[in-house]
C-alpha cells in the first residue's frame, strides 16, 4: 500500500474531495485506510458506563486507499509515490512530483544488493 499511518493525504475524490488529514489507521486486508476528519458520520450510543448521557458520537469511516494522495514533503502538494531500491538493499518511497524521499518501508535485504545495481 502507499500510505502508512501518520502520513499527511489529500482526498482526491469523494464528498471530502480537497480535503486533507493524518492517516489513523490502514485496514491492509481491506486496502482501506481510516482519515483524521474525513468521511465522518454519526452514530447513535446507548447510554453507558463511560457515556452515561448517550446520544450521537461523529465518527470516521474507512475510505479506500485509492482515494488518496500523499503530500509531498517538499512543495505540500498531493504526489503520487513510487518505491526505489537503495544501494544497500532496502527500499524508500519517494515522491514522483519531486523525487524527494520520504521514509523507509523496507529494510536492507541481500537479494535486493543485486537489483539495485542491475538497474
Amino acid at each position: 500500500m502507499h500510505v502508512k499511518k501518520n502520513d499527511v493525504v489529500e482526498v482526491i475524490s469523494g464528498d471530502d474531495k480537497g480535503k486533507r488529514g493524518k492517516v489513523l489507521r490502514v485496514l491492509l486486508k481491506d486496502n482501506k485506510i481510516v482519515v483524521e476528519g474525513i468521511n465522518r458520520t454519526k452514530k447513535a450510543v446507548k447510554p453507558n458506563k463511560r457515556n452515561p448521557q448517550g446520544g450521537q458520537l461523529s465518527i470516521e469511516l474507512p475510505l479506500a486507499a485509492s482515494n488518496v494522495l500523499l503530500i509531498d514533503p517538499q512543495d505540500g502538494k498531493p504526489t503520487r509515490t513510487g518505491v526505489r531500491i537503495q544501494p544497500d538493499g532496502s527500499k524508500v518511497r519517494y515522491s514522483k512530483r519531486t523525487g524527494a524521499e520520504m521514509g523507509r518501508i523496507a529494510p536492507a535485504n541481500a537479494k535486493r544488493v543485486a537489483l539495485a545495481t542491475k538497474g
